[in-house]
C-alpha cells in the first residue's frame, strides 16, 4: 500500500485500566476561545494537568482531583468522583474528559451535582443509548434530560492522545471529538458549532 499507512490501535478493557488519555492543551484553548467558563470550576479527572493548566493559564480557580495521586502538583484530593456528594465550595462548573468505558456514567453523575459541565466526548456519544445497560440509560439521560446546549465539533482531529504508560506504536488520531456544554439553564434546541484546535496554538495567529 502506497503512503503512509494509518493503524487504529484498540486497547483491551483489562489493558486500558483506568482509563488515562492525557488530554491536549490544545483542546483547552479552542474551548476557551468559544465558551465562557465560570470563574471556579473543577476538574474531577485532572490527571498531569492537560485540562487544568491551561484554564490555569486563563485565570480560571480549578479545583483538581483524581481517583489516585499521579503526582501532579495542583491535585488537591484524591477519591473517586461517583462518589462525591456536591461541588467543593466556589465552583460553578466541571470541566473534564471523563473515562471512556463510564463516560455517561461521569456525566449523569456530574449534571445531578452541578447545573454547568463540559465534557470532551467522542463525537459518537450523540448516538444510540438504551434501556439495557447502566451506561446506556446513563447516555440516554445525558442527551435528553442533561439541557445539552452546545457541541463544539472539532473540524481537524485533535493530537493523539495515548494512554498513559503507553509504550507501542504512537498512532495518528482517527477518532473525532467535540465538547459538549450541558447548561441546567438551557432551553431549546441544541447549537452544534465546528471548531478547530490549530486556530488556537500560539504560533497560529489565533
Amino acid at each position: 500500500m502506497s503512503g503512509q499507512q494509518r493503524i487504529r490501535v484498540k486497547h483491551a478493557q483489562a489493558d486500558r485500566g483506568l482509563d488515562f488519555y492525557q488530554t491536549s492543551p490544545v483542546a483547552v484553548r479552542a474551548l476557551l476561545q468559544h465558551e465562557r467558563l465560570p470563574h471556579g470550576l473543577w476538574e474531577p479527572h485532572c490527571g498531569l494537568g492537560g485540562i487544568a493548566e491551561p484554564l490555569f493559564d486563563a485565570g480560571h480557580a480549578v479545583y483538581c482531583t483524581d481517583i489516585i495521586d499521579r503526582g501532579y502538583p495542583h491535585q488537591a484530593a484524591t477519591g473517586d468522583f461517583l462518589k462525591s456528594t456536591g461541588c467543593p465550595q466556589g465552583v460553578d462548573g466541571i470541566v473534564m474528559n471523563p473515562p471512556f468505558a463510564w463516560a455517561a456514567q461521569h456525566i449523569r453523575h456530574a449534571l445531578m451535582i452541578c447545573p454547568y459541565v463540559v465534557a470532551l466526548l467522542r463525537l459518537s456519544f450523540l448516538e444510540a443509548g438504551n434501556d439495557i445497560t447502566e451506561a446506556g440509560r446513563a447516555r440516554l439521560w445525558c442527551l435528553d434530560q442533561g439541557h445539552l446546549a452546545r457541541v463544539f465539533v472539532f473540524r481537524n482531529r485533535l493530537p493523539l492522545m495515548h494512554r498513559d504508560g503507553w509504550s507501542g506504536k504512537r498512532t495518528t488520531n482517527m477518532v473525532p471529538f467535540a465538547w459538549y456544554i450541558f447548561d441546567a439553564d438551557h432551553v431549546g434546541a441544541t447549537t452544534i458549532e465546528r471548531i478547530s484546535w490549530i486556530d488556537s496554538t500560539p504560533d497560529s495567529g489565533g
